[in-house]
């Protein structure tokens, strides 16, 4: 039977777990291993200056989210002088999406101390060997599938904006493509930092100052004390029944687990399999509920659980499962990342202020210190106390249709987590239902939805990464198509 299994983004991050694996390591340092690697190999979707959350499922025991989202700045800073938003547009083929960057669009980060934090907690390995791989790939430089190139391709208007961004992802005067390798010694030099000192360096000493310096001089807000100030929390996750199985996920202040709750238990009130129908005005339902109202409760102590009872009577995501039953799932992401890079540190910063999807009320307008609401959801079904399904997404605001509709395709429809994670999706926003090719298009406009049609699957609909467990201790897992994911197992 295998040792244990890592669902990732990329091929490399996921070998980057399963050799921790291998190592001796268990389901969370793979999990680390994996991030860290996936900071080289998919470089504008996470990083140093990214945040996340981390869901980990012990056998038997109580499940625990680490919460190290990106926090609002501001502590200190001098906020007439907060330099604009810049918006680009991204365009998805079938589809646009606006995204702001720039310094003031950065948020406090904090991945450095997420996965350290989980290390000390969890992991079995010593930082050092989780990083010193990712180091190595950083430096050596990793080729671009098509995935990352289509990414890159995408955020060009972003990658190219500042002269230390271009340097990187246009290093030859053309943007890189498919097959070119890309570098980052600074980024090889953090990773070696990281290993030998963990998250000091990051919020209290010289990579936080250069960070907090470089944007005061540009007009971000981030400043040394946000950044000396952050902290990891650990919070009991939302939990909901699903099909006689319960469904574990990260709780407020990050919003997607209880919205998707939320659509879950509503689905389970209806017969097996949901139609789509069904799917749409179930998520339907949990958008709705994302008003002023909910967005202000996630700030509140026990919000989760009201929330529910009174109803109910640019991402990347790796999921991972040992042979000893200790499950993690763990989501990071930098936005569409802010073309911020910080010379001398290896840290390009997210644009979680410009995210419309994170700032739903105005931007700018949350205190200093505040969560963001993130729609970053690593969640995991449980049978009797362990992990079956341990699973997650990047996409946005899409991220909640992306689990749903996974979780529904192994639970309702008997898929391995391959075909789930395949199977055509669709996603309800604004009065619009966007699908792939194979949804009932014709059950949804006969309900009178309108319905925007794509071409092909795309990344627009997520990147679900999951792993499965069978309760005869079998181990399966699923890389999602749509953002060049894999899996990898260890030996």
């Amino acid at each position: 039977m295998a040792r244990g299994v890592v669902a990732a983004g990329h091929p490399v991050s996921a070998q980057a777990g399963a050799d921790a694996l291998d190592a001796g390591g268990n389901a969370v340092d793979a999990a680390i291993a994996a991030v860290l690697a996936s900071f080289a190999a998919e470089p504008l979707l996470t990083g140093f200056g990214a945040g996340g959350l981390m869901l980990v499922v012990p056998p038997g025991g109580d499940a625990v989210c680490l919460d190290f989202f990106v926090e609002s700045p501001g502590r200190g800073a001098d906020h007439d002088a907060r330099a604009e938003l810049v918006p680009w547009e991204v365009d998805f083929g079938d589809a646009a999406q606006v995204f702001n960057a720039g310094p003031a669009s950065a948020c406090t980060y904090g991945t450095a101390a997420g996965l350290a934090h989980a290390s000390k907690r969890f992991g079995r390995l010593p930082l050092s060997e989780l990083a010193g791989p990712a180091a190595l790939l950083a430096r050596d430089g990793v080729a671009l599938n098509a995935e990352q190139a289509y990414v890159v391709g995408i955020l060009e208007g972003i990658v190219t904006s500042t002269a230390e961004s271009t340097a990187i992802f246009s290093p030859a005067g053309d943007l890189l493509i498919e097959g070119q390798s890309l570098r980052q010694p600074e980024l090889a030099d953090a990773l070696e930092l990281f290993g030998k000192e963990g998250s000091a360096p990051f919020h209290t000493g010289e990579i936080a100052a250069a960070v907090a310096d470089w944007l005061a001089e540009r007009g971000g807000i981030v400043t040394r004390e946000d950044l000396a100030s952050y902290e990891v929390v650990e919070r009991k996750p939302v939990e909901v029944a699903y099909r006689g199985k319960r469904f574990l996920a990260t709780p407020p202040p990050s919003a997607g687990g209880t919205l998707i709750a939320l659509t879950l238990a509503r689905l389970d009130q209806q017969p097996a399999p949901p139609s789509a129908v069904a799917l749409v005005e179930a998520m339907q339902e949990a958008q709705q509920a994302r008003d002023g109202e909910f967005l202000e409760g996630l700030t509140r102590e026990g919000f989760a659980e009201q929330f529910l009872s009174s109803r109910l009577g640019s991402t990347t995501h790796v999921s991972t499962l040992d042979a000893e039953g200790l499950a993690c799932s763990v989501t990071c992401s930098n936005g569409s990342s802010s073309g911020v890079v910080v010379p001398g540190t290896g840290v390009h910063l997210n644009n979680m202020l410009g995210e419309q999807d994170l700032n739903p009320e105005g931007f700018h307008k949350h205190p200093p210190g505040r969560r963001l609401p993130s729609m970053m959801t690593p969640a995991a079904v449980t049978e009797n106390g362990r992990a079956s399904l341990v699973i997650g997404s990047a996409g946005s605001n899409r991220i909640r249709s992306a689990i749903v509709q996974t979780v529904a395709g192994v639970v309702d429809h008997g898929m391995t987590v391959s075909e789930a994670i395949a199977a055509p999706r669709l996603h309800p926003e604004d009065g619009v239902v966007y699908c792939e090719p194979g949804i009932d298009v014709e059950a949804l406009e006969s309900e009178g939805f309108a319905v925007a049609p794509f071409r092909s699957p795309n990344l627009f609909f997520g990147g679900v990464q999951a792993v499965s467990a069978a309760s005869d201790g079998s181990l399966d897992g699923g890389g999602d198509p749509r953002r060049g994911g894999a899996v990898a197992w260890a030996k």
